[in-house]
């Protein structure tokens, strides 16, 4: 039997449309009725570190606005009106239809009609996105689906130490922009040519290259697991899966370590640049140790509340970089059951008495109820959403808003990724509890 979700923390599967916003150069054309793609805008972006419309988001969408005439009589006369306007008067390199639950619904023949706009030589895709179908972390694969499928195209050459990022769900992740760019950083630094998709950058030509590169990175627990591995299946491609955001010096270290010796990178190139980096990291941590370290202040014990991603990244760098001790984690999206014991291995491979439970599926209800039942022996951090600081602030706890929504900040190409995301985090997490002693 369905329940009572408490204070979403992600939308449906048409809110995929904001990871066709996020490629410039890339247009979404929604199918569906009035007001669909306002709301999931207003949830993905504006209520989530007001992250703004962007050239063609927002309000600037195409959307054909099925009313009850479409529903009765078919909407594919209005789909194909709107497809064609769209071509005249907005300049794309890709145009990408998608579905809302009405036209999946009614069962329009949308690939006929997107087919029809193909054949004479539009680049243009459809995907069914209904949002019945799961959330916006599953339209976000079917997504990916359509283009591989649908619009590129198989390349005679690889393009050695050309390197495919595939990681934060954008939007979704309020520090996507930031994050991957510090990803892109860490690649050059070995000598690698990231292929960044999502941002500012070459958009849709960078979407073409994708046959062509190396290997594809995936950094994510799960999501773009499906992505990579349809990749590798059509053109070739492999894919090196590191599943942990690396934060702070112990994890990206690792990860660097990780990927270079899958590239094929010199171990004293590496080695060179994380002596380098950890010298100047470890520099600011050492100013700063009569604070971090002082018993006063220190949290002691701490809570995430976010995606599997962040939650796992966020749990490695407070304990191996900063020493805190795991209290609970919660793992907000629906993460598929295959995928879990992979998450589960990687929380629990710290010494053992520091593995705290890991709740699946947490919506606000669930989180503020196993919040409630405990005690906590000094005040917690709370490492969450903007809907989690009622909680934290009942709890007298230090709230810390680092997943959707975040509706407390304005976040433009803030990241927690890397060694000068690490110190950034640091930054945010000892204002917050300096601030609550003023």
């Amino acid at each position: 039997m369905a329940g009572v979700l408490e204070q979403i923390r992600n939308v449906c599967a048409l809110g995929a449309l904001q990871s066709v916003v996020a490629i410039p150069r890339a247009i979404p054309i929604i199918h569906a009725g009035p007001g669909c793609g306002q709301k999931l805008w207003s949830g993905l972006s504006n209520g989530n570190g007001f992250q703004g419309a962007s050239y063609v988001g927002g309000h600037a969408v195409p959307c054909t606005n099925a009313t009850e005439k479409e529903v009765v009589f078919g909407g594919e006369d209005k789909l194909r009106e709107t497809i064609g306007n769209t071509l005249k008067v907005m300049d794309g390199d890709l145009y990408v239809v998608m579905t809302g639950c009405t036209a999946d619904i009614v069962g329009d023949d949308v690939g006929e009609v997107v087919r029809s706009f193909a054949a004479k030589g539009a680049p243009i895709v459809y995907v069914e996105t209904g949002g019945f179908k799961g959330d916006n972390y599953f339209g976000h694969e079917l997504l990916w689906d359509a283009i591989i499928d649908q619009f590129l195209e198989k390349s005679d050459t690889v393009e050695q130490g050309l390197v495919n990022v595939w990681s934060v769900l954008p939007y979704q992740d309020p520090y996507w922009t930031g994050t991957l760019h510090a990803i892109a950083d860490l690649l050059r630094s070995l000598g690698l040519r990231p292929n960044i998709i999502y941002g500012p950058g070459e958009g849709v030509a960078s979407v073409k290259r994708i046959p062509s590169a190396q290997f594809n990175l995936l950094l994510s627990p799960w999501v773009g697991l499906r992505t990579v591995r349809r990749l590798e299946e059509r053109f070739g491609t492999p894919f090196l899966h590191y599943p942990t955001l690396p934060i702070g010096a112990t994890e990206t270290g690792t990860f660097l370590r990780t990927v270079g010796a899958y590239a094929g990178v010199r171990g004293e190139t590496v080695e060179a640049f994380i002596h380098r980096e950890e010298s100047r990291y470890y520099y600011y941590v050492e100013r700063s140790a009569d604070l971090l370290f002082e018993t006063r202040f220190l949290p002691g014990h701490f809570v995430t509340i976010a995606d599997s991603f962040y939650s796992l990244g966020l749990t490695r760098f407070l304990i191996n970089d900063l020493g805190l001790i795991p209290e609970v984690q919660f793992i907000t999206e629906l993460v598929p059951e295959e995928h879990r014991p992979l998450i589960d291995a990687e929380f629990a491979s710290f010494d053992e008495g520091l593995v705290s439970p890991v709740l699946y599926g947490a919506d606000g209800g669930t989180v503020r109820e196993e919040l409630t039942k405990r005690k906590f022996r000094e005040r917690p951090l709370i490492l969450g959403s903007s809907w989690d600081r009622v909680i934290a602030r009942e709890l007298k706890g230090y709230p810390l808003s680092v997943a959707m929504p975040v509706s407390d900040r304005l976040v433009l190409s803030r990241t927690f990724a890397g060694y000068e995301g690490a110190l950034r985090l640091t930054e945010d997490i000892y204002s917050v509890i300096l601030s609550s002693f003023q």
